[in-house]
């Protein structure tokens, strides 16, 4: 049996050595971003991706092989570990094997077989197997046991006929040859529930669906898997879905018989061994290999939920940061008015209000000129407008403002106000703003995660934000390991200014928790700002290892050691000083000097401590401290003309921000309370398997309108500007037998885009939900 580090190995494409070096660390309590940036030579330059997944595996791995030695333990103990078993039990490399193998042996209630044997009939079903030409019902009398309750000769034979039953069903080898074949050749289908058509209307294009089980997408999965758990549909697996439906299970009940050796040639038993066969594929197998491969299908599809989130999270959170500028920030409302709020070029709140311009109220000429002294007061020179109800009007507000006062220079830029009212009503804001209303909270938040997205979304529970397919279907525990680990990531990426940052964003930082971020703000409001990383240590209970896990990206401006700015670790400082003392030069003469830094030779300065990874990352630094990963910020320009969906006509081409994206394609934002699919087969002139190779949350893009349903307010947009807009809906649905190797791969793309379309207002629903 290959150890866990050979198969990881094998997994990460990676040397043995590699994962060995790798476990130790995470074993150690050492962070993946710390693993990822400062020991390179450890890992041999393991990514943060590729040691996500190693810690991921790593606890299956783990887990199975504690469940594995389990197992010989049971079989041990039962007598029964022969050495082919145990050879068998040592190679298996999946849960599900491992189980299988386990199943003939694991502690269950009696069964109807274990009581047939009890009664003494298993000789009986041994011969009815081994000769055939036997007469079941001669051959039965002599089994005939009134005190355990087979006073018959049909009593007898079920009892025979339970016995082979589950002595086939537990046969691993049978189970795993079934297995293939569905997952190969089976169709996922889905029937409406008798009665709930109307109540269930959302999901009408799976009230009569088949679709291949090996190549079902995760979205389509996952809205069936609703649908059945929402009482509408009914979810089978056909394992011959070219058959005629009397003859369906023909097919694994070959595959049974054929599997044990039976031939049916005309024998006397034959009759009686094919009841057996069926019985044990309906009764045993059929329901148990149902229940696992839809059980496989939706935690697979719940895994590509949760990265198809991961990923929409990561570009939000990385998305551009406008920097630290005098910020208002406006909460669109109607009757309860337009909360704003004011923060300085830090995000420290200066000054709230609530307007009124529009109806009830009206007071449009009021309001714009309270924004105006608010913009004229605090320097005002970025306006962050929320993008729900009554953003475009607010919007149009704010245009008027900036037309009616140039002399201010504001730039207007609408956010996504997705968690928002998550973040107003959380412990965090209530002590922060104790007497703030709720309400304007949620205007602070708008205005701060305008000036630095990442270091605002923080504060919001990941899967509140809104950037998800499915994310309440799925697992919540795996959901938030993994939405924690991208927010791990991109704050480590990015770094932290230790004397600015939040609570909630310090707890982030590798090697810090909740508690340990509270005593730093804490340390920081009672001693003033930290002027090195030194002080670090005074921190209460902050010890050597969350130091060493935590000083690198932790980062102080403007402080005694100009490297204390940089991404340098302090355990590196001696590699600067090498540099500098070699040079007769100072550190702060080094930092951004490229002409300098390039004609280092990074060998030069590799010891027993410090490696040439270490000593290239250290340079690299030096040139470019602090270096923010994140792009340029930039911002897209709504149609003035166009404020509600009824306004948008096939052939409008618009300026959007692509808020999420899914499977079947991305979500544009145009400014109108709905956001538009570009599915899939539209995003380019080329083939697209994941719609994230063309788009990410926050890109800015260009759509063509194709339809507008304003029923269902559903819009389809184009990012193919030659793509033919639509006048009506696409025809819905389509054939429960898709031919799909008949046609080519963009083909069937289009043909998809019906069903997906109709889908994604299922999931178009819960996602605006989620942005509420």
């Amino acid at each position: 049996m290959p150890s866990i580090s050979q198969q990881l190995s094998k997994e990460l494409n990676a040397q043995v050595s590699q994962i060995d070096s790798a476990v130790k660390l995470l074993d150690d309590g050492s962070t993946v971003p710390f693993i990822a940036r400062y020991r390179k030579e450890a890992t041999g330059g393991l990514d943060d991706t590729q040691l996500r997944t190693l810690e991921q595996r790593l606890s299956y791995l783990r887990d199975m092989e504690d469940r594995r030695r389990v197992i010989l333990k049971s079989i041990e103990d039962q007598g029964k570990l022969t050495a082919e078993l145990q050879k068998d039990i040592l190679d298996a490399d999946n849960k599900t094997l491992l189980e299988d193998l386990y199943l003939p042996y694991r502690p269950k209630r009696r069964t109807k077989g274990q009581i047939a044997i009890e009664a003494g009939i298993e000789p009986l079903a041994d011969l009815l197997f081994s000769q055939p030409n036997t007469d079941p019902e001669v051959a039965a009398q002599d089994f005939l046991n009134p005190e355990k309750n087979f006073s018959d000769t049909k009593a007898v034979l079920e009892g025979a006929k339970y016995i082979l039953m589950e002595r086939f069903a537990e046969d691993a080898k049978l189970l795993e040859k079934v297995r293939k074949h569905l997952k190969r050749e089976a169709h996922l289908t889905s029937t409406l529930v008798k009665g709930e058509a109307e109540s269930g209307a959302k999901y009408r294009d799976y009230f009569e669906h088949s679709e291949p089980v090996r190549s079902i997408p995760s979205h389509r999965a996952l809205a069936m898997f609703r649908g059945r758990n929402e009482g509408v549909l009914q979810l089978n697996i056909d394992p011959a879905p070219e058959q005629e439906e009397t003859s369906k299970s023909s097919v694994c009940e070959k595959m049974i018989a054929d599997h044990v050796g039976l031939s049916f040639d005309g024998a006397k038993a034959d009759t009686w061994l094919k009841s057996v066969v069926q019985w044990t594929w309906k009764v045993k197998v059929a329901l148990h290999l149902e229940t696992e491969i839809l059980g496989e299908m939706k935690e697979k599809s719940e895994l590509e939920a949760i990265n198809v989130f991961s990923k929409n999270l990561k570009d939000l959170l990385m998305s551009a940061p406008a920097g630290a500028r005098p910020t208002l920030g406006l909460d669109p409302g109607l009757r309860t008015g337009v909360k704003v709020a004011v923060v300085d070029d830090t995000g420290k709140l200066q000054a709230t209000s609530t307007i009124f311009p529009h109806a009830p109220q009206n007071h449009w000429d009021k309001s714009i000129r309270v924004l105006a002294n608010l913009c004229k007061q605090y320097k005002i020179e970025l306006v962050a407008i929320g993008n729900g109800t009554a953003s475009r009007e607010t919007d149009k507000l704010v245009g008027e403002l900036m037309k009616d006062n140039p002399d201010l220079q504001l730039t207007k830029v609408m956010v996504s106000e997705a968690g928002a009212s998550v973040y107003s009503a959380s412990e965090f804001a209530a002590n922060e703003f104790p007497d703030l209303d709720v309400s304007l909270r949620g205007a602070v938040s708008i205005a701060r995660r305008l000036q630095d997205p990442l270091a605002e979304l923080v504060k919001i529970e990941p899967k509140s934000i809104g950037v998800g397919q499915y994310q309440h279907d799925v697992n919540q525990s795996d959901l938030a390991k993994s939405l924690d680990a991208i927010v791990e990531d991109c704050v480590n990426a990015v770094g932290v200014d230790v004397n600015m940052a939040s609570a909630p964003l310090l707890a982030r930082v590798s090697g810090l928790n909740k508690t340990l971020a509270n005593n730093i703000v804490a340390y920081r409001d009672e001693h003033g700002r930290f002027q090195n990383r030194q002080l670090f240590k005074k921190v209460t209970r902050l010890g050597p290892k969350a130091f060493e896990q935590a000083a690198g990206f932790l980062k102080i401006s403007n402080g005694d050691n100009p490297l204390d700015a940089s991404a340098v670790h302090p355990e590196s400082y001696n590699v600067v000083k090498q540099i500098v003392g070699d040079h007769d030069i100072q550190v702060d003469q080094v930092i951004g000097n490229s002409e300098f830094l390039r004609k280092l030779d990074p060998k030069s300065y590799v010891t027993n401590d410090v490696g040439l990874p270490t000593v290239t990352d250290i340079i690299s630094e030096l040139d470019k401290p602090g270096r923010d990963p994140r792009p340029e910020f930039k911002t897209a320009r709504f149609d003035e003309a166009v404020s509600t969906i009824q306004d948008l006509k096939p052939g409008l081409i618009l300026e959007g921000v692509v808020s999420n994206v899914t499977n079947f394609g991305a979500f544009v934002d145009v400014g109108v309370h709905q956001d538009g699919l570009v599915h899939i087969s539209s995003l380019t002139d080329k083939f697209v398997s994941d719609p994230h190779e063309v788009v990410k949350a926050g890109d800015i893009v260009k759509v063509k309108v194709l339809d507008v349903d304003l029923g269902r307010k559903r819009i389809s947009f184009t990012m193919r500007m030659d793509e033919a807009s639509q006048q009506s809906s696409p025809k819905e649905g389509r054939s429960s037998q898709p031919k799909q190797k008949q046609r080519s791969s963009q083909q069937k793309s289009r043909k998809d885009n019906a069903m997906n379309s109709a889908m994604s207002s299922a999931f178009a629903e819960a996602f605006a939900k989620a942005k509420k």
